[in-house]
């Protein structure tokens, strides 16, 4: 049979933006494999995509509309065609807005595609409703907000530049499930003779990409941070030039803050012994080019902006930030490579509309009111699982008056409470245009197949509901394309000099690093802020996390997994037999003290819920720490319930994000327990 090989992107929520070639066959992917020209993923996938296929013609898709029939929650589901959808959809809505207003429909989305049109093709929409704004801080806003306080929009380095490191810190990430292609430059590194280092809570698979592994208290990172400092001041292991020249506020930090934080006073907090944190200060301050790779778990925690603050602020001491090689990588930041405003068309809201936090849907949905949230709609996500306080979040999408619509191409555990669920394309089926936040590479792609079944992707969904609500802007009557083509129109500084013609072919490109710092650091003052006077705390210092006040022993890491992405590819059968069920890691220490044995079912509880999980007895975990895996839909669950019945609607310091990592639970075994 012919067959042909059509360029793709990866649409997860990764770093890295994988190019993909596609094997295409009678209109059916095939086979999907990396792009060996993609100039950073260089043709190596994660074991998530390398089946991507499986994924896109899996028996489970939706394929057609569906009317609830049933109990909400169940499978009770009628098809329909789109006319008839549409139209109920329309008409719902006209009639909470009459009643209500139009703040009383909330929009729900995030990540579960990342190009740039079909991610935010629903804000154009909603804004021109008039409905509510939601908030999207799920990720990682503190670790943005812990960034500019320090180094404002300062570009970060070019992740390959970590090659020419002789000191790699990877603090707080597992690059080995979450930035695989990190790991290359990591590598290049270590042959030239770099030492690896590990800062994390548990022994994760990167540790096997490390020479030694420090395992801290779950949010105590900041404390580490300021215990070195205090040792690179007083050992004078500092670079007096570059800190005279280019930061602000050294000497009240040394006055003021480091005296509190001695290596004895960080290892009470951290758990690490002062004689190790004395070791790597000094190996952390006399290396010619550190270079920190930052994760965003650590920024997960009560504390997390001030958490990724302090440890900014330790590579301003010896100058890291500005040797090759050497600083600190929190992500690209490359949203100004596209004028956005052009999709999102905020300048379509009458007035600004209330916003409403996505990680507090729960409350959203069960106690807000002037006006109540009355009509949800779920696009790529699945707060049904991913979202915090999965009781909260349930017992909202449960209520009778609730009228929630889910475009999904599953029937996913939010799905199965909708009133209609849409039937939605993958990456493969429509176009788009995608930019990274692991790197600075850019790509156009466009559907390599035709749509599976009915489904149809964001876009054409929105222009579907904006003509039955009567919108007349032509805006709502363009193609997916039509507007990727219009953002290409619009020059922008990021996009000068790279090569259009490859990037309209479907080829990555890579944009230019906004400027070397060599000096030049774009804050208010033209300098790294260790003094900050514009935010609640204008020096930097260490904050508890909130879970130091939950009287649970067990601190819980709610960790990524290999074979999954949150919520996604629970699809995949194989995927799901690799990750062997859904598990909770502890010590054998202590399961032995709780008299608990390797595969027996377990509850973690707390007081925001449980949760029942297989239990994987591991010394890789320390004491006083449970590790939880991904995200199970319950449809492959042990209990009722997945991890985040666990965590708390609790947000961060700045930024108002989740704090998926700040929880506390008690363990014990599970009344209907049996090995496994």
């Amino acid at each position: 049979m012919p067959k042909e090989i059509k360029r793709s992107v990866c649409p997860f929520d990764c770093p890295d933006t994988c190019g993909l070639l596609v094997e295409v066959t009678e209109g059916r992917a095939v086979r999907v494999i990396g792009d060996l020209e993609h100039p950073y993923t260089r043709g190596m996938l994660c074991p998530k995509m390398l089946h991507y296929e499986e994924t896109v013609h899996s028996p489970l898709r939706l394929t057609t509309p569906l009317i609830r029939t049933g109990a909400k929650g169940g499978d009770g589901f009628r098809p329909v065609s789109w006319a008839e959808a549409v139209a109920e959809i329309a008409g719902r809505w006209r009639a909470i807005i009459e009643k209500y207003g139009a703040e009383a429909i909330l929009p729900y989305s995030y990540a579960g595609t990342m190009g740039l049109v079909q991610r935010n093709s629903g804000h154009p929409f909603f804004h021109r409703l008039g409905a509510s704004r939601l908030a999207r801080t799920i990720c990682s806003p503190a670790k943005d907000a812990g960034w500019q306080a320090v180094m404002g929009e300062t570009a970060a380095p070019h992740p390959d530049s970590v090659a020419k490191s002789d000191l790699v810190v990877l603090w707080g990430i597992n690059a080995a499930v979450t930035s695989i292609h990190f790991l290359h430059g990591v590598r290049e590194a270590r042959k030239n003779g770099a030492r690896v280092w590990l800062i994390d809570t548990y022994e994760t698979p990167t540790a096997a990409a490390a020479d030694r592994t420090f395992l801290v208290r779950p949010g105590s990172d900041g404390a580490l941070a300021l215990g070195l400092m205090h040792v690179l001041v007083r050992d004078g292991l500092i670079d007096p030039a570059f800190i005279n020249e280019h930061v602000q506020g050294f000497a009240e930090l040394k006055e003021q803050v480091l005296p509190a934080y001695p290596p004895e006073e960080a290892e009470r907090l951290t758990g690490l012994p002062a004689e190790v944190i004395e070791q790597m200060a000094r190996k952390y301050g006399t290396a010619a080019a550190p270079f920190i790779r930052l994760g965003s778990g650590l920024s997960r925690y009560g504390n997390g902006a001030m958490t990724v603050r302090t440890i900014a602020c330790l590579t301003a001491l010896t100058g890291a930030c500005n040797k090759p090689g050497g600083g600190c990588f929190p992500g690209t930041a490359t949203g100004s490579a596209f004028a956005m405003k052009e999709v999102t068309r905020e300048d379509f809201m009458a007035r600004p509309s209330r916003i409403i936090n996505m990680n507090r849907l729960g409350h959203a949905l069960n106690e807000m009111a002037d006006p109540p949230v009355m009509g949800l709609y779920v696009y790529h996500s699945n707060p049904a699982a991913v979202t915090p306080d999965q009781n909260a979040v349930l017992r909202g999408l449960a209520r009778e008056d609730l009228f929630t619509v889910v475009h999904e191409r599953f029937m996913t555990d939010t799905a199965r409470y909708a009133d209609i669920v849409l039937p939605a394309t993958s990456s493969l089926e429509h176009s788009d245009i995608y930019r990274s936040y692991g790197t600075y590479c850019v790509q156009r792609a466009g559907a390599v197949i035709p749509a599976v079944g009915e489904s149809k992707s964001n876009w054409e969904v929105f222009c579907l509901l904006a003509e039955a609500m009567g919108f007349d802007e032509p805006f709502f009557s363009q193609s997916a394309d039509d507007l990727i083509d219009h953002l290409l129109a619009i020059p922008t500084p990021m996009r000068s000099g790279i090569d259009q013609e490859a990037l309209s072919a479907g080829r990555a490109v890579e944009l230019s690093v906004p400027g070397g710092t060599e000096g030049r650091f774009r804050t208010p003052s033209g300098k790294i802020e260790i003094l900050n006077p514009r935010v609640c705390h204008p020096l930097p210092c260490y904050l508890p996390p909130h879970g130091e006040k939950d009287p649970f022993p067990f601190r819980l890491m709610t960790a990524p997994t290999l074979f999954a992405l949150n919520a996604s590819f629970y699809e995949q059968e194989e995927l799901r037999r690799r990750q062997g069920g859904m598990s909770l890691q502890m010590n054998p220490d202590d399961a032995r003290e709780l008299g608990l044995a390797d595969g027996e079912r377990v509850v973690a509880w707390n007081d925001v819920g449980e949760a029942a999980f297989v239990l994987r007895s591991t010394p890789k975990v320390p004491c006083g720490v449970v590790v939880a895996e991904g995200v199970w839909w319950l449809a492959y669950a042990p209990g009722s319930r997945s991890v985040n019945a666990l965590t708390s609607q609790r947000l961060t310091d700045e930024g108002e994000g989740s704090t998926f990592y700040d929880n506390r639970v008690d363990v014990r075994r599970d009344a209907a327990d049996k090995i496994v």
